[in-house]
């Protein structure tokens, strides 16, 4: 007697697979959909070709689509599941659409079928992921930045500590952090050998960053700022070489910005509006922006008002109507425009052409 054989092999050939991982440290949350269905939602140990494995095991031949918020993690996530196959992308949590529902109750698995089920709705935007390169630069900008605050804090360490102990700066010393005020703070002579130690750790943590600071503006200036962009960059008065710098760093691709309105929002240079029927209330700067990039800009604006003549008239007239805040932020708009329209054109900024 012949027997049949069913076949148990499986083929989801050209099946298009969307899987929404919400990522911790310890663990993901994982939800896969097909064609409108959630098929499964478990957790699983951060491990990239473990889910590719488990995918090709349950639904060979599938195209996999996969997302996940960004946040700590970074971006390797996103190099690990390019590199395996699948197409993913990284959102933004504030852009995710959320229903009732999911706005009053938070748990992992919400957040997964969540991702799943709108990046197979197609209502998911990207944001850009910089390459691992483009990332490198960026932590390079960021540490400057980084170091930076922390020299600062120092140094209002000092000056606060020198206030306790009533101690005055001397008019011809200077408090401008030169090697003759700080040699002055090593030989000042205290009472108290207690507060001496103290003074004398601060002095030596405020070298010790000096030092790093000065390392990491070496590398800035040695590889980043001869690079062309960077150069021409700086051809617009007000902006020096760390405003270019973390210009560069931060924007890497210009072309992903259709407009001013979409590069000022991003860096966080352009007011939330409310509006309602016919009312329309515009609030203040909107809080989602890149706030190393919107300080580096309005730095530089308060520059730049000092130094070219069309900024400053523009500034005196936005005096009339406006505090002096906002009318640097109008400044600080105008300076990014300049900035975007050097990068865009490839040109050198040139006073009465780019205004």
């Amino acid at each position: 007697m012949k027997r049949l054989h069913q076949s148990n092999k499986v083929n989801f050939e050209g099946q298009i697979f969307f899987i929404g991982i919400d990522v911790h440290k310890k663990s993901w949350t994982v939800t896969i959909r097909l064609n409108g269905m959630e098929l499964k939602t478990f957790t699983m140990k951060p491990d990239a070709e473990k889910l590719q494995k488990l995918l090709k095991r349950n639904y060979p031949g599938g195209h996999y689509f996969s997302v996940y918020e960004a946040g700590f993690s970074g971006y390797w996530l996103h190099y690990e599941l390019k590199a395996l196959g699948f197409h993913n992308i990284v959102v933004s949590p504030g852009d995710v659409p959320l229903s009732n529902k999911e706005k009053s109750y938070k748990d992992d698995a919400v957040d997964s079928r969540k991702l799943a089920r709108e990046l197979e709705n197609n209502s998911l935007k990207p944001i850009y992921v910089p390459t691992p390169e483009q990332s490198a630069t960026r932590q390079i900008s960021r540490l400057y930045a980084l170091q930076s605050k922390e020299n600062k804090k120092v140094k209002l360490r000092i000056k606060s500590f020198l206030n306790y102990l009533g101690i005055e700066i001397p008019v011809e010393v200077g408090d401008r952090w030169s090697n003759r005020f700080i040699n002055w703070l090593e030989h000042l002579e205290l009472e108290n050998d207690g507060n001496r130690y103290y003074l004398d750790q601060l002095i030596k943590d405020l070298k010790s960053r000096r030092k790093d600071i000065l390392t990491t503006l070496k590398i800035i200036r040695n590889t980043y700022a001869v690079l062309p962009l960077i150069k021409r960059l700086r051809t617009i008065p007000g902006v020096g070489l760390i405003t270019a710098f973390t210009f560069y760093a931060e924007i890497m691709d210009m072309h992903r910005f259709a407009n001013e309105n979409k590069l000022a929002s991003y860096v966080g240079l352009i007011p939330s509006v409310r509006s309602s029927g016919s009312k329309v209330r515009v609030l203040g700067l909107n809080h989602r922006q890149n706030k190393l990039l919107k300080f580096r800009i309005i730095e530089s604006a308060w520059s730049a008002v000092k130094v070219d003549p069309a900024l400053t008239a523009s500034y005196m007239d936005y005096l009339k109507r406006m505090p002096k805040q906002k009318a640097i932020i109008k400044i600080a708009r105008k300076l990014l425009n300049r900035m975007r329209s050097v990068w865009l054109n490839q040109e050198e900024y040139e006073i009465g052409r780019m205004q």
